[in-house]
């Protein structure tokens, strides 16, 4: 007599890809085993081979007419009832392991997989592993990663819009730093947030940074020092020439130098010093001294008396006033003495440094430097505010910060990241003693295999070199195939929602370490919420529903409810503070309260 769980028989082997004859006896549908019901012959879904003392298994990556062996096509045991699987491990007496030790025969039995099965396979439970979900097809049995292999070897979420990636992340990140001994307390997750998504799902135990903070969140600040001069200066001055490019690096170093050796900061040697060295300098002070050349003038031909009327303001950036030169060979005479040519590109320098949207960057608090290059808190501080604190998570919002600069900003922040940890790797601070993972939103925005920007280029470096010094990727994306495909090929596990664009399915599934494209096919028909997981840090290519979090607790880029707000009936509207709102740049910008308004009168008077 047949076992309830029979499928069928091996026809035939190619390595590991198998073909099976299904069991006349199976009629399609659901069968019903020890009490719970099973989707016979499903896309997806495991089989198990029995050999002797150990069984092998496999997952089913076609079914019916296309799956008949080729041999067969034109014979008389063509037929609908084949099933290709894809042999991809084994259990040896209690643990599953991947791989095979052996190949099945022809007429081996083919059986259906119990929920008992999956929990030999899924089941083993290990100090490193965070719960991320259940299995699709048994919701019984959680779905386990690695967190080791999650972190060091990269990772990637990728889905379509709406299909659940921001509530993914939210939700695998609560589960590494849920405080209740079932995560990681000294987990080190840095989420840079270009939406302004995930202050709501992750303020419980994180640090929300912003460049307007509300309650309980804190001042975004980078210090321009902290970036490549040469990348400033871009920002600022738009194209210089490579004359004016030297000379101005000339002095930014000089100025490095200056403040290096004044205050004698730690570690820093001034023979192997660079002007890319991470050392404070006054961009105001280094205004004022490219554009006096430019507009000075002199009494005399010998060049020894300015025809100075107003000196130049640094703090102000106000610029010197000079006696307009001549046409004629008369005084006031015209500078060429240090003249670079580029009065217009100071003139847009000036306009930026003045520009309230970019303080942030050029007036960052306690990080800008005085005229003299002196700071009042320098990168240790920042560094210890970021990913020194308590809590396990930093999210970094960007939501406010201008296109113009952004990619710039977050080159800047993974360069501070990076260069600390790698050269801090044997602290404990470091990253080889703490490892660090940076989650990086949107990623389709700054990783476009055109793009040529800052980003781009670190997040290249910590995908190749990362993992050696502690430091983890996980790209989040919608569009994987507009991705840079050196960075896709070095995430070691992928996290995949529903993808409808074909293209983006392609991208994937050629990414995919385990070469079974029935799993792959199904991308486009998977529901809100469930993913495909595969690579290092799953024990095996597995369909999972996403544990959702609380619904105080998810991320704030849900879809609006069109037909419910439109039959409710329209309440009062102030497009006065709309206006306002967008004034501010800040979504949650409210109008002063009467009394602080009063207060601050009477504390005037």
């Amino acid at each position: 007599m047949n076992a309830p769980t029979l499928l069928g028989h091996v026809g035939s082997v190619a390595g590991s890809t198998v073909s099976v004859r299904q069991f006349e006896g199976v009629a399609s549908g659901i069968a019903i085993i020890g009490g719970r019901s099973y989707r016979v012959g499903q896309v997806g879904s495991f089989v198990r081979i029995p050999q002797g003392y150990h069984d092998l298994y496999a997952i089913i990556s076609e079914v019916g007419a296309s799956a008949t062996p080729v041999t067969l096509v034109d014979a008389l045991d063509r037929g609908e009832r084949w099933l290709t699987v894809q042999l991809i491990g084994e259990i040896v007496e209690a643990s599953f392991e991947r791989g095979i030790s052996q190949y099945p025969n022809v007429n081996d039995e083919v059986h259906l997989v119990t929920e008992e099965d999956l929990a030999k396979i899924y089941g083993a439970e290990f100090s490193g592993q965070v719960i991320v979900g259940r299995l699709a097809n048994a919701e019984s049995i959680p779905v386990r990663l690695d967190l080791d292999k999650l972190v060091t070897r990269h990772s990637a979420v990728l889905g379509s819009t709406g299909s659940g990636k921001s509530t993914t992340v939210s939700s695998l990140l609560r589960s590494i730093s849920a405080p209740d001994g079932a995560g990681f307390p000294s987990a080190r997750v840095l989420l840079l947030d270009i939406h302004g998504e995930y202050a709501s799902a992750l303020a419980d135990n994180a640090e929300i940074f912003r460049i307007t903070p509300g309650v309980g969140e804190k001042q975004l600040v980078i210090p321009y020092w902290a970036l490549r001069p040469a990348e400033i200066l871009n920002f600022l001055c738009g194209k210089l020439d490579d004359r004016a490019t030297t000379a101005i690096l000339d002095k930014i170093f000089a100025a490095k130098s200056a403040i290096a050796q004044a205050d004698n900061l730690p570690g820093v040697d001034l023979s192997s010093m660079t002007v890319d060295s991470p050392i404070p300098y006054s961009l105001r002070s280094l205004w004022l001294e490219l554009i006096e050349p430019e507009v000075k003038t002199w009494l005399d031909q010998a060049k020894t008396q300015p025809a100075i009327i107003q000196p130049g303001d640094a703090i102000t950036l106000r610029q010197p006033a000079y006696q307009p030169h001549t046409t004629t060979n008369s005084a006031p005479y015209q500078n060429n003495i240090g003249v670079l040519g580029i009065r217009k590109q100071l003139d847009r320098m000036r306009s930026r440094m003045l520009d309230r949207q970019f303080e942030f960057l050029l007036k960052p608090g306690e990080w800008e430097p005085d005229l003299t290059g002196h700071v009042t808190n320098d990168l240790p501080s920042l560094l210890e505010s970021w990913i020194g604190h308590e809590k396990a998570i930093t999210v970094l919002d960007l939501s406010g910060i201008p296109s113009a600069v952004l990619l710039d900003l977050i080159g800047a922040i993974l360069s501070i990241i990076y260069e600390a940890l790698f050269w801090g790797r044997e602290r404990d601070e470091g990253g080889r003693k703490r490892p660090q993972l940076v989650v990086m939103e949107e990623a389709h925005r700054y990783l476009g295999r055109e793009s040529d920007n800052p980003a781009r280029e670190m997040v290249q470096r910590i995908a190749k070199e990362g993992r050696k010094f502690g430091i983890g990727a996980m790209i989040v994306s919608q569009r994987p195939s507009e991705i840079d495909d050196t960075i896709l090929s070095q995430c070691g596990t992928f996290v995949a929602l529903r993808l409808t664009n074909s293209t983006d399915r392609s991208k994937v599934q050629a990414a995919l370490p385990d070469n079974l494209s029935g799993i792959a096919d199904s991308l486009s028909v998977l529901r809100t919420g469930e993913a495909i997981i595969t690579g290092e840090a799953a024990r095996l290519p597995v369909r999972c529903r996403v544990t959702l979090p609380p619904k105080d607790r998810r991320p704030n880029s849900e879809d609006p409810l069109v037909a419910d707000s439109w039959k409710r009936l329209r309440g009062p509207e102030n497009y006065d503070e709309l206006v306002a709102v967008w004034r501010a740049q800040d979504p949650k910008w409210k109008p002063p309260e009467v009394g602080e308004n009063e207060g601050e009168n009477e504390g005037g008077n």
